[in-house]
């Protein structure tokens, strides 16, 4: 047997064939630590498309607020949310195999409990694998801007993608954006207004400040150093 070869196959993002895809896989190198985290912590940590409907109950051995964040990156602000909020459950979405072998390596280190990732494309996930009115919080920070004009179809903040998180919010659930692009802001703000059945947190037609719950990311912090803008938008499931 090439265990190799096996060892690779667990490190590819589990996704069902679609058109358009609001990403690119890139493969980006793995640490030791990162892959050898995907043989002692995915065990524990990891959740798979072909499991089907998740039960948040029976996973984390409690009724707690689930929060999904979609598209963690390297997972530090996603850690530092589960440490810092042990009452709450979280459940984190990436396609990029080294940021989920940090995630893992780094929650396993630290012992947190109340986390666990998909190696999936968030669309799947969310169709196949959450129940619907069972999320607290769905954060979605920093997708890919995709800022080129002819590319903008495939930024994940379409009115469709929208209703897909509107059926998996609980009553008042919260969807939480961030960006730093400042038009893809003011399409999701758009799209946001527009869209039946969420309310605004802070008024019509307004960005929100950031909640304390989110933490600065190292870019951001940059960001703000050269003076760019950061935007959050908060909004809430109506019924």
């Amino acid at each position: 047997m090439d265990t190799k070869a096996d060892s690779r196959a667990d490190f590819r993002p589990e996704y069902r064939k679609k058109s358009i895809r609001s990403y690119v896989v890139r493969a980006g190198r793995m640490t030791e630590g990162q892959r050898n985290a995907f043989d002692t912590s995915w065990p524990f940590y990891g959740l798979k498309l072909d499991d089907g409907l998740i039960d948040a109950v029976a996973i984390f051995g409690r009724h707690a607020p689930l929060v999904v964040e979609i598209g963690f990156g390297m997972g530090d602000s996603l850690l530092e949310m589960a440490a810092a909020a042990p009452e709450q459950d979280f459940i984190g979405i990436e396609v990029h195999p080294p940021g989920v072998g940090r995630l893992i390596s780094s929650a396993a280190e630290q012992q947190i409990t109340n986390l666990r990732v998909y190696l999936a494309d968030a669309t799947d996930v969310l169709n196949e694998c959450i129940p619907a009115a069972s999320l607290h919080r769905l954060q979605l920070y920093f997708p890919d801007p995709w800022h080129k004009k002819k590319h903008n179809k495939r930024r994940i903040v379409q009115p469709t993608f929208i209703q897909l998180i509107r059926d998996k919010l609980e009553p008042n659930g919260i969807l939480h954006m961030a960006t730093d692009w400042q038009h893809y802001a003011e399409q999701m703000l758009e799209v946001m207004e527009e869209a039946p059945g969420y309310r605004n947190c802070v008024g019509e037609q307004q960005y929100s400040p950031r909640p304390d719950y989110r933490p600065l990311t190292k870019f951001e912090k940059r960001g703000e150093r050269l003076g760019h803008g950061v935007w959050d938008l908060l909004y809430s499931k109506l019924g």
